[in-house]
């Protein structure tokens, strides 16, 4: 493998630019999506972006990722909270796992407050934005360089 990623996304994501633009800004999917592309291509990152609204698609991208990938970006988005299977597919994952989150779930409702993923991630970005991307592919590559030395 060679410096090959993947950013997985979860349900509504793909509605980014359309949905509480107070909380995740004007941003579409694909915008980002082009800009995460544009950033991996930049600093030599393979990049694989895929988005899920099915929590059992969610798992099995993980688990089919296990052999293809160095690293994964994570935003499980409401399934941060509720996902035991999430959870356990990451466990399996044996490689550095961003958690990351556009908006910060810690000052939003209780609810979210609990993450099910976070003690099984490498580390986590949370309330920067779509920039928080961007931050997490920088951040992945510098894991993975340190890890290949």
């Amino acid at each position: 493998m060679n410096n090959k990623i993947i950013i997985i996304n979860g349900p509504n994501l793909n509605l980014l630019g359309e949905r509480e633009q107070s909380q995740y800004g004007s941003i579409t999917f694909e915008e980002l999506k082009m800009n995460c592309l544009k950033k991996s291509n930049e600093i030599g990152i393979n990049l694989e972006f895929a988005q899920s609204n099915i929590e059992g698609e969610l798992v099995s991208l993980i688990q089919h990722a296990r052999n293809e990938y160095d690293g994964m970006i994570i935003n499980a988005a409401g399934f941060t909270h509720t996902s035991v299977a999430i959870r356990d597919a990451l466990d399996l994952f044996k490689k550095p796992i961003i958690e990351l989150h556009i908006s910060n779930i810690y000052k939003r409702e209780e609810f979210r407050h609990k993450s099910l993923i976070s003690d099984i991630a490498t580390g986590g970005i949370f309330g920067l934005g779509a920039e928080g991307y961007i931050l997490a592919i920088i951040s992945i590559q510098k894991i993975l360089q340190n890890e290949n030395r």
